[in-house]
């Protein structure tokens, strides 16, 4: 049985083959908010909810959706983080259980353009105990890659993340090569989805197009 979750401008949309329902989100209430402000942008016809925008602030941040479920599938989305050294970590968590237990994907657009730090661009995780310093320490250069292409650090850019339990690949810019590909270290493996921003970090996200192929 397949389910497709669709967000488009942040639309969110249930197909269970030919039965549709669609919970519209107008709403911050959709969202469950940890460590951050966010502010929503509507579109002006629909009303319904087309970007969102973290606040900077110390520790993570996360926005997560009530309504989507997620084990494998598919999860796309446009980010915007800006080219500022250690102030900008942009990206998706899924398999959320809680505010601190998830796996995640995130970039730092402040080394899309660095040669020496190119290499330090996209990173997988899973919190608790797979922190970044913790596998960039005991797996160096296993679980962060290069971004392929590498783009504007300050203006949007496309990316999507391909969960198939237990690999996860990511790729960018509708690239056919992923730049990030590695088996996930969680024991979970289905939970929620939400955007994530790294200590310090603000960030703009929207176009979340979420396809689901659960088993």
């Amino acid at each position: 049985m397949k389910y497709l979750f669709t967000i488009v401008g942040l639309i969110f949309s249930c197909l269970l083959f030919s039965q549709e329902v669609i919970p519209d989100i107008k709403e911050k209430s959709a969202l469950e908010i940890h460590n951050r402000e966010v502010v929503i942008s509507k579109n002006e016809k629909t009303g319904l909810i087309e970007q969102i925008d973290f606040n900077a602030k110390q520790a993570d941040g996360l926005a997560i959706f009530k309504n989507i479920e997620f084990e494998n599938g598919t999860i796309e989305f446009d980010v915007k983080g800006k080219d500022v050294l250690q102030q900008s970590f942009v990206g998706v968590a899924f398999h959320i259980q809680n505010d601190s237990t998830f796996n995640a994907v995130y970039f730092r657009p402040f080394n899309f353009m660095k040669p020496e730090r190119t290499s330090h661009s996209v990173q997988y995780i899973s919190h608790p105990k797979f922190t970044w310093q913790k596998l960039r320490t005991e797996f160096p250069e296993k679980f962060e890659k290069t971004v392929t292409p590498l783009p504007n650090p300050d203006e949007f850019f496309h990316a999507k993340v391909e969960v198939n339990w237990p690999v996860v690949k990511v790729f960018v810019e509708n690239s056919e090569k992923p730049s990030l590909e590695l088996k996930m270290l969680s024991t979970f493996k289905k939970g929620k989805i939400g955007f994530w921003v790294g200590n310090g970090s603000d960030g703009t996200f929207k176009n979340l197009v979420v396809k689901s192929a659960n088993q």
